[in-house]
């Protein structure tokens, strides 16, 4: 079998002292592949995101993004492959308030040389690269030296979303972007999303608790069925 852009196997996760939260026993994620993730509060969905992420470290068991196995590496290898490889938009967007809309742009690409030479290869600078994304998003030029925390939460989605996808990392991760939206704007965002991730060869994990959204992607799960210490034990 190909391998996958990300796979997980026999992925178990607890915190200590607490029953195990995570217990997958196998996941995949293809290249070029928008993927809905069904996740409530409380199924352990951030905890799994930060274990793809390489936040955490599993208890057993592999989580390979590009064929390498995250708990392998050191932490400051982890962290560097993280930045790299993966994009990130955050539930309540985590934005630094005081930096202005394209420096906010433009953080992914002072951690990682990978993703700041991709923007300039494909750009010409990253500056060009963080107005041709936040453009396509549907933000104007004249807002590029706004403080980040003057902007509507629909712009603030959009500039997490650039940020995530500048530089061209082969994962991108949402978790729970559109929660703060209305219906017509969360599909408007989504499908802008699918187009950026299709331009730049991302994959997109998407996790949600609103189901409404899962039959706009390639493939949707749930993370209930996928995790088996979820399930009620069989008598």
């Amino acid at each position: 079998m190909t391998p996958a852009l990300l796979e997980l196997q026999d992925l178990g996760f607890s915190w200590p002292g607490q029953p195990e939260l995570l217990d997958i026993p196998s996941f995949r994620l293809e290249a070029d592949q928008s993927l809905f993730l069904k996740g409530p509060s409380g199924s352990g969905k951030t905890t799994l995101l930060g274990l793809i992420g390489g936040v955490q470290k599993a208890k057993r068991g592999q989580v390979r993004l590009l064929g390498t196995d995250l708990g392998a590496l050191p932490a400051g290898a982890r962290d560097r492959f993280r930045v790299d490889h993966t994009g990130y938009i955050f539930q309540q967007f985590n934005l630094l308030p005081f930096l202005s809309v394209a420096e906010n742009v433009h953080l992914p690409c002072h951690f990682s040389a990978l993703r700041s030479n991709r923007a300039k290869a494909r750009h010409g600078s990253v500056e060009q690269a963080a107005a041709h994304l936040l453009m396509h998003l549907g933000l104007s030029a004249e807002l590029l030296e706004r403080r980040a925390d003057s902007l509507s939460i629909g712009q603030q989605q959009r500039v997490a979303a650039a940020r995530a996808l500048i530089g061209q990392p082969e994962l991108v991760i949402a978790d729970e972007p559109t929660s703060a939206l209305d219906t017509d704007s969360r599909k408007a965002f989504i499908q802008l999303l699918f187009d950026e991730c299709r331009a730049a060869g991302a994959s997109l994990l998407f996790v949600s608790h609103d189901q409404s959204l899962a039959p706009l992607f390639d493939r949707h799960l749930s993370l209930a069925e996928l995790n088996r210490a979820a399930r009620p034990a069989e008598i």
